[in-house]
């Protein structure tokens, strides 16, 4: 009779268990992918054998020649330092995008929901006239009529990805505010600066650092996606959804020219949102 009333339970707790040593399993394995990554990224100039801008090879090597582990392009230049420098170029650049947004939008959110009134009526508009944008549209423009460059591209990015953090980061800060905690410290006559910065604002930074997380697969896609068009750096730089565009009729000829950096482009996204979701569920266990 005791035996088949603690079984059952004994096996619940022990499939828990196990769930959640595969869950911790699969958050460090995603976070060590993101780390990985940035340290490929860090080191991608000593790790390309070969210079990425010169013609080192015989034409169209296939993947796998002795020296040439991906193959070269069409005229001779090594895949694997192209694409290694192309990682560091999307992973670098959507980072800081990414950071850059997550700044201004966090300081026209924090404002607006910690304010209210007329400051949050004003900020949110200006937020939403943003939101009515079509991005990529916008972004495209922007890099238009600046020139196309890596640089141009960056700032044209920036521009519409900000206002997304900004309604989060609002919507999270009004909802700090009614709680008890700030409640209390607003009635002992806590400044609004200290209110703001001591008892909102770290409740807050949790929300902010997974949505951006989450965003950085987002970000790899569409400057990928600008670059493609011709809204990158100039060639010969290497970059990932450049070297896609330039070499496509080569699809059916030479696969791998245009294929690996799309690969590239693909598993890095991947990566990031995989990370994204691991530091979300890391986040949200310890709370």
């Amino acid at each position: 009779m005791t035996t088949t009333a603690v079984t059952p339970r004994f096996l619940r707790r022990r499939g828990a268990a196990a769930t959640g040593t595969a869950s911790r399993v699969a958050i460090y394995a995603s976070l060590g992918a993101v780390a990985l990554v940035t340290v490929v990224a860090l080191l991608a100039g000593v790790l390309a054998p070969h210079d990425p801008v010169q013609p080192v090879g015989g034409l169209n090597l296939h993947p796998g020649s002795p020296g040439f582990i991906l193959g070269t392009d069409s005229i001779g230049r090594d895949l694997l330092s192209r694409t290694l420098l192309g990682v560091r170029t999307s992973w670098f650049s959507a980072l800081l995008v990414v950071a850059v947004g997550l700044v201004v939008g966090g300081i026209v959110g924090l404002l607006a929901g910690a304010f209210g009134g007329w400051v949050d009526a004003v900020l949110m508009r200006a937020t939403d006239l943003f939101l009515a944008l079509p991005g990529v549209l916008v972004a495209i423009a922007i890099v238009a009529a600046l020139g196309p460059s890596l640089r141009n591209t960056l700032i044209g990015v920036s521009v519409v990805w900000w206002p997304y953090y900004a309604r989060i980061i609002r919507g999270e800060v009004r909802a700090i505010a009614t709680r008890p905690h700030v409640e209390a410290a607003r009635l002992s006559g806590v400044g609004r600066g200290r209110l703001i910065f001591r008892h909102i604002l770290p409740g807050a930074v949790p929300t902010a650092i997974v949505a951006a997380s989450l965003d950085v697969g987002n970000v790899i896609l569409l400057l990928a996606g600008l670059s493609f068009l011709g809204l990158g750096q100039a060639a010969p730089a290497p970059e990932l959804g450049a070297d896609t565009a330039r070499s496509l009729q080569l699809l059916l000829v030479d696969w791998w020219v245009p294929v690996i950096p799309g690969i590239a482009v693909a598993v890095l996204s991947l990566i990031a949102n995989l990370g994204g979701d691991g530091l979300r569920n890391l986040l949200e266990g310890r709370r």
